[in-house]
């Protein structure tokens, strides 16, 4: 499975990346909005948004990127590291 993880803190990528490593998962963490952003994302199983870290322009260019009907957009209003083991754990029992 594939996770893409958007917005968050910077000093936490390695840790997102390390707990969707717990479930298998391959993961991108794009903390910051960075230029080719729609190229980057790809076509993940799992987009994370973390809402209360992002900036609106980051937000439109994602949701431009990705085809919401084949992909599982959450949006986390925490970024704690709780947040994306919470949103795995759910959709690895279900």
């Amino acid at each position: 499975m594939s996770v893409v993880i958007l917005g968050g803190n910077e000093r936490m990528e390695r840790k997102y990346a390390d707990i969707c490593k717990e479930f298998n998962c391959s993961a991108k963490v794009f903390t910051k909005i960075k230029s080719g952003l729609k190229g980057r994302i790809g076509n993940p199983d799992i987009l994370v948004m973390f809402t209360s870290t992002m900036s609106h322009k980051m937000v439109r260019a994602a949701v431009a990127a990705i085809d919401e009907d084949q992909v599982d957009v959450v949006h986390a209003p925490s970024s704690s590291a709780s947040a994306p083991r919470n949103i795995l754990q759910s959709k690895a029992s279900a």
